[in-house]
């Protein structure tokens, strides 16, 4: 029951594709924010729309529209993806305007939370672009480790890509909780 879930929740709720596509191709739209995705930015929003929902359809229960208050408007998207048994791939956009608030930090740390209670995930990745060091120091403040590099792993729109993979199990530290008083 998601009213019941949105009371614990601050910082996420329920993605909604027609209500969030315009903010979120604030992020989509643009081709600095695209840099690190793995494909160009979106020419319009219905575009935009069209990718969201393919996502959401894949896995509805594990996509969020990141907030800063609870009917306020769409400032991202916090998306863990099912890649195995157990086994979930985080991801975060941020529209420009509010990066730097920490939200994706916030934002992952309840989805987190619920994938690990809700779902019985044993181990949550990221898998980053090396340069995308705003990123990378979102999953190193969550307690992720680095795990690893895998070289000349994924073709984008900008040319082949290395990952850094980063990871988190179920048995680490959530150091959100500490840091909320939870």
């Amino acid at each position: 029951d998601w009213g019941a879930i949105m009371q614990a929740f601050g910082f996420i709720r329920p993605l909604d594709v027609d209500r969030d596509a315009p903010a979120l191709h604030q992020v989509f739209g643009d081709e600095e924010s695209c840099r690190y995705l793995p494909r160009p930015a979106q020419k319009s929003v219905e575009d935009t729309a069209q990718l969201i929902k393919g996502w959401y359809d894949q896995c509805p229960d594990t996509e969020w529209a990141l907030i800063e208050e609870a009917d306020g408007p769409c400032l991202g998207r916090i998306t863990l993806i099912p890649s195995g048994d157990g086994v979930f791939e985080a991801g975060c956009v941020v529209v420009p305007s509010a990066r730097g608030r920490g939200l994706a930090h916030k934002g992952l740390g309840e989805a987190i939370d619920w994938v690990f209670e809700r779902k019985n995930a044993r181990r949550i990745f990221a898998d980053i672009d090396p340069d995308n060091i705003a990123s990378i120091r979102t999953f190193e403040k969550l307690g992720f480790r680095r795990e690893g590099l895998h070289r000349a792993t994924m073709e984008t729109h900008i040319g082949v890509r290395d990952s850094v993979i980063m990871g988190l199990i179920n048995t680490d530290p959530r150091p959100w909780r500490s840091e909320s008083g939870a």
